[in-house]
């Protein structure tokens, strides 16, 4: 059992809070207030961001101290959106919010996943007609084998986890948010991912 802090109670936090409840582990879900949570990734070992990509550099710089040696998992694309509310483009284009963050929390193992996928998929990666794939994107390679686990502990195969290599492989995943808007406008909400055929 690890302790896991959740940041962002929405659909993605909840979704993800609820799941990893289910495979055992200790979960405690904050809002967006600074102080719930500072309070949640100071008690925990390992911490997911949640939150909206566009606010989430600000919002984790400013837990720095409570984010000092502990796994950060991203689940976030940082986008500036449409008049429809959809990803219309990058906002770190030429870098990417995983880099962002490490390079803002030297002290704190950050890994980037899950979010090559529409929101339902992260905790039914076997609901879709073929194996999706769920990249990791990472400095420290004992903490990706953690995030590794507790995408496991939620469902995925280890075969359909792809370990990408640094965090700076995180550019070539959240660039594929821009395939998001165009899918949705082709299928509707239809839970979709990447997936890598080999």
């Amino acid at each position: 059992m690890t302790h896991i802090a959740v940041l962002g109670n929405g659909r993605v936090g909840g979704g993800l809070a609820a799941a990893l409840t289910r495979a055992g582990h200790q979960v405690t879900v904050a809002d967006r207030s600074p102080g719930s949570a500072a309070e949640a990734a100071r008690t925990a070992r390992i911490v997911i961001n949640a939150t909206p990509g566009a606010g989430s550099l600000e919002r984790l710089t400013a837990l720095r101290e409570e984010l000092a040696g502990k796994i950060l998992v991203d689940v976030s694309n940082a986008t500036t959106d449409g008049p429809d509310g959809l990803p219309a483009d990058l906002l770190y284009p030429g870098s990417s919010l995983g880099e962002k963050l490490q390079q803002a929390l030297p002290y704190t193992y950050v890994v980037k996943t899950l979010n090559t996928m529409l929101y339902t998929v992260m905790t039914a990666p076997t609901a879709l007609t073929q194996p999706p794939t769920a990249f990791l994107s990472g400095q420290d390679e004992e903490a990706k084998r953690a995030v590794h686990q507790l995408l496991e502990d939620i469902g995925w195969q280890s075969d359909w986890i792809t370990d990408l290599g640094g965090i700076e492989t995180s550019r070539a995943s959240e660039a594929a948010v821009l395939f998001v808007p165009h899918v949705i406008r082709s299928s509707g909400f239809t839970p979709f991912a990447v997936s890598i055929a080999r």
